[in-house]
């Protein structure tokens, strides 16, 4: 069975703006390209530069504990290392993120924006080396079935916008949820291969519409209602070195039949 890549998405920066690509080279123990390089911690983390190591999303300002932060539309250039970023009643910006006055001044923006949500000093954490600020420590690229997203939408009565769930490739042509099957499975993705390792849990994130920065759907409780669990997507790891573009197959295990219980 075969799906097809009909989206590809980094996040420079953890809990900020998706930005659309058509196409990324993978490679097995290595970051998914540009994707969530930089944090913003809120309030000291742990984070060590010289030991990095995974740090759980509450410590940064992402979309779980800060709706506000979808109100920030970014923009990284890799050819110049400029980040341009603007809000709705917010001066517009464009800093270099490698130097210390450009994070001081997105650290300055980010706060004026997000107000009392601040519990902490902000500070730009830089991944070094392979590290990225995911979710999972060892979730290098996560996939979203379109088909399930529609599906789940349909149970909840609204048309969900996919980008609520932050991945890096979204596939279209699977059955819904039959990607919660495939753990431990192979797959072709456009010229690379890969491992399926791990169902992606969903946090309240998924909440929040990414284009009024507002939490206005329980996806959570949408997902335990109606399956049990509150799967959404898979983890995957990339074995086998290629390019993936935006159209390219992705070639699934056999499929067994789907029950209910797969669902989410």
């Amino acid at each position: 069975m075969s799906g097809h890549v009909a989206a590809i998405c980094r996040h420079p920066i953890k809990g900020f703006t998706p930005e659309p690509l058509s196409a990324v080279q993978l490679a097995p123990g290595q970051g998914f390209p540009f994707d969530r390089l930089w944090a913003v911690e809120n309030g000291p983390s742990g984070f060590d530069a010289a030991a990095p190591a995974f740090v759980a999303k509450q410590k940064f300002t992402v979309l779980a504990a800060i709706p506000k932060v979808a109100a920030a539309r970014t923009r990284y250039d890799e050819a110049t290392g400029t980040l341009s970023v603007c809000a709705p009643g917010a001066p517009d910006l464009t800093v270099r993120l490698a130097e210390p006055q450009g994070r001081a001044a997105f650290e300055a923006w980010l706060t004026d924006l997000l107000g009392d949500d601040v519990r902490g000093p902000l500070r730009v954490l830089a991944a070094p080396g392979q590290h990225r600020f995911t979710d999972h420590p060892l979730g290098q690229v996560s996939i979203i079935n379109l088909a399930s997203v529609r599906d789940l939408g349909e149970r909840m009565g609204v048309a969900l916008d996919p980008l609520r769930f932050r991945a890096n490739l979204y596939v279209e042509g699977w059955p819904a949820w039959a990607e919660n099957g495939w753990i431990g499975k192979p797959l072709m993705v456009g010229w690379a291969r890969a491992e399926v390792f791990k169902s992606i849990v969903r946090c309240v994130a998924t909440h929040v519409n990414p284009d009024t920065a507002e939490a206005d759907q329980a996806v959570t409780k949408a997902l335990f209602d109606h399956f049990g669990n509150l799967f959404c997507g898979v983890y995957v790891r990339v074995t086998s070195a290629g390019l993936v573009g935006v159209g390219d197959a992705v070639t699934t295990p056999k499929l067994e039949p789907v029950s209910e219980e797969l669902g989410a």
